[in-house]
């Protein structure tokens, strides 16, 4: 392999970030590529060069062929590394970039045409004898008679864009009613995230796993796999937690799984890393599709095989054969990914954007972080959520659980909504451990993994110590702050924290030395203190310390103006002081009155000014951050105004309309 080339990443956040790691290490040159939204962010700083591609809108950017083949152009590039989402799967860009003369670092065009329609998957696979789920994959699409085709299929069943891939666009009909508007909203999606509204009806399996094979090609016609992996845990058909190898799956049925794969990837003369991926409900598997791309998770597989797959890809792109046989792949212990999104599990995870006043990854061992985001970076509402994956790797699936939700315990991120200890509790959980699991868990039984429900006492003592001594003097005493504190008479400090709306008073007694001595919740619980330490280095989080009655308590914390966060293992707690000689009060909003939670763009008004609506009634339909959030009548009323139209963006808590109670 010639060093000394230049490599173009054509995309973005955590996975540029770790395709330029490989690349360097090779001893290419790397370049990044970014919008307006992206300037400054992390994958711009890691790499040699970085090339503006246009506006924050990804079909202005990040989805135009032409502004990444200019920035190749510029930056002199030999070859273009699609990543993972955007043109990743774009036959016509890799046919661009082999007609213009740089290497696509992937599969051929044909290969990727060839799965590029999940109706032409289906119907060749099913003609090369792997197994296909019943469904609907022919070329009449319009919407009345894919309805048509609907009801000979049967329900339950599953709507998918057939240019699709992520779970993007899917949409599942239970019943009969769902079914007009499912497929509307199906083929609304297809169009606006792949430029293609074919759809694909499948009976659907209401509790499968979903597995998946890792396999390579090269252009000298070897294959090999180098295992599977299982990705059950999802949301929304999103993949949030994924390992390898996938765990109790009979040794025959992973055999043939396996078989199965190559005889995909030898079907469209695959080159390059690519996934197949099936639905299995403990008898039999089926074939759902092959992402024709390196995924998300190909981290866990790296971590049970030792290899690393970019390099393959940056090797086989160049021509080599593959490093290794079929024979010689070996795979070792089990290793378990976590997807670490911005978005709130407290607000049904909606997504969140904006600065990161923090954003601290945790550093142990047999630990890896794939990261996309620091400290002061920008999370853009106009991309998907991830702001980073957190693998653990251990000799059996238990210890690989413990030490992911550990991890995760470790991560710490303040100034957007995260994820990570939410996906904590499903790792400690007996149906994850215990492999119980399915791709409707996280969804159905989303309750079991909430956070806690009220705060314990002994934190909100440890939050008030900490926003003491942030605004005390150094020694950590009370001398400096500016309360009722008397020399050699005990003093008293109270802070009224509000948690999810509910206010609690802290009360800290200090004894004549200046040390706390007790404190108080809610004038009920009293404990005593002592012992108390804080501490914290500037940019990362700070610790909080203390002996309650007899029992050390210790935890994480952020102090910023009037707001407190306290991290513990798998719980984060975010405090705001209420203090009445600032507090400002404003007037609530008009009855009726309906915002949006979160920045995006308007995809539907299904109403009218002067419609009557019924409670639940769909309003408006906001498109943020790749997912659709639907704004339904929180009561029966009459439409009073409509604020923004299809195609408007809104900002985050505009007025999107006005109901009248009726």
């Amino acid at each position: 392999m010639r060093v000394g080339r230049t490599l173009l990443v054509a995309n973005r956040g955590e996975i540029a970030c770790r395709i330029f790691r490989s690349a360097r290490r090779l001893g290419w040159r790397t370049v990044a590529v970014f919008s307006d939204a992206d300037a400054g962010a992390r994958h711009t700083r890691e790499a040699d060069e970085a090339v503006w591609i246009g506006p924050a809108a990804a079909r202005e950017s990040y989805l135009s062929s032409e502004r990444i083949l200019a920035a190749v152009r510029a930056s002199d590039a030999d070859a273009v590394h699609p990543g993972y989402g955007f043109l990743s799967e774009n036959a016509a860009f890799a046919r661009a970039c082999a007609d213009a003369g740089v290497s696509f670092v992937g599969p051929p065009a044909a290969a990727i045409a060839a799965m590029g329609s999940k109706i032409l998957a289906k119907n060749r696979m099913r003609e090369a004898g792997v197994p296909v789920l019943p469904g609907y994959a022919g070329p009449e699409q319009d919407l009345k008679q894919l309805a048509a085709a609907a009801h000979t299929v049967g329900l339950p069943l599953i709507i998918k864009p057939a240019a699709g891939g992520g779970g993007k666009g899917m949409q599942i009909v239970r019943e009969e009613s769902e079914l007009t508007a499912a497929l509307a909203a199906a083929r609304r999606l297809a169009e606006s995230a792949f430029g293609d509204g074919a759809l694909l009806l499948e009976r659907f399996l209401p509790a499968p796993r979903h597995l998946e094979v890792q396999v390579f090609g090269d252009s000298h016609g070897n294959y090999v796999h180098l295992g599977d992996r299982d990705c059950s845990a999802q949301r929304r058909h999103q993949k949030l937690l994924e390992e390898a190898p996938a765990p109790n799956v009979p040794d025959a049925v992973r055999s043939r799984l396996r078989a199965a794969a190559l005889v995909v990837a030898r079907e469209i003369g695959y080159v390059s890393a690519g996934t197949v991926e099936f639905l299995y409900d403990g008898r039999e598997f089926y074939f759902m599709e092959m992402n024709t791309r390196l995924q998300v998770e190909h981290t866990v597989t790296e971590a049970v095989t030792g290899l690393d797959l970019v390099e393959w890809q940056l090797r086989v792109a160049c021509g080599e054969p593959l490093p290794l046989t079929q024979e010689a792949v070996r795979l070792e212990g089990h290793a378990i990914e976590a997807r670490v999104c911005a978005e709130d599990p407290e607000r049904n995870f909606l997504p969140s954007a904006g600065r990161l006043a923090l954003m601290e990854w945790p550093v142990l061992d047999s630990v890896r972080v794939d990261a996309g985001f620091e400290s002061g970076d920008t999370v853009p509402d106009c991309y998907d959520s991830l702001l980073g994956k957190v693998i653990a790797w251990a000799p059996d699936r238990g210890l690989a659980a413990a030490r992911l939700a550990a991890a995760l315990g470790e991560t710490y991120c303040a100034g957007v909504h995260s994820n990570e200890r939410w996906l904590a509790r499903v790792l400690r959980s007996r149906r994850f451990l215990e492999v119980r699991h399915n791709i409707a868990l996280l969804d159905k039984g989303a309750a079991e993994f909430a956070g806690p429900a009220s705060v314990p006492p002994e934190d909100l003592i440890l939050a008030a110590l900490a926003l003491h001594a942030s605004q005390s003097s150094t020694d950590g005493g009370p001398w400096a702050a500016r309360d009722a504190f008397t020399p050699n008479l005990p003093a008293a400090v109270a802070y009224t924290l509000s948690w999810k709306g509910h206010a609690h008073t802290v009360e800290i007694v200090f004894g004549p030395d200046g040390q706390p001595r007790s404190a108080s919740v809610d004038v009920r619980t009293q404990l005593a203190v002592a012992d108390v330490s804080y501490s914290g280095a500037a940019g990362a989080a700070a610790t909080v310390a203390a002996r309650l009655v007899e029992r050390r308590r210790r935890a994480r914390c952020r102090v910023a103006g009037g707001q407190v966060t306290l991290w513990e293992e798998d719980a984060q707690y975010d405090f705001l002081l209420e203090d009445p000689r600032t507090r400002e009060f404003s007037a609530s909003a008009s009855s009726g009155g309906l915002t949006t939670p979160l920045p995006g763009v308007v995809v539907s008004v299904p109403v009218s000014l002067g419609q009557k609506v019924a409670a639940g009634e769909v309003l408006m339909v906001i498109e943020a951050m790749k997912m659709e959030h639907t704004i339904t009548a929180p009561y029966a009323g009459t439409v009073q105004a409509i604020h923004f139209s299809r195609g408007d963006r809104v900002p985050e808590a505009s007025q999107l309309l006005e109901l009248r109670r009726s």
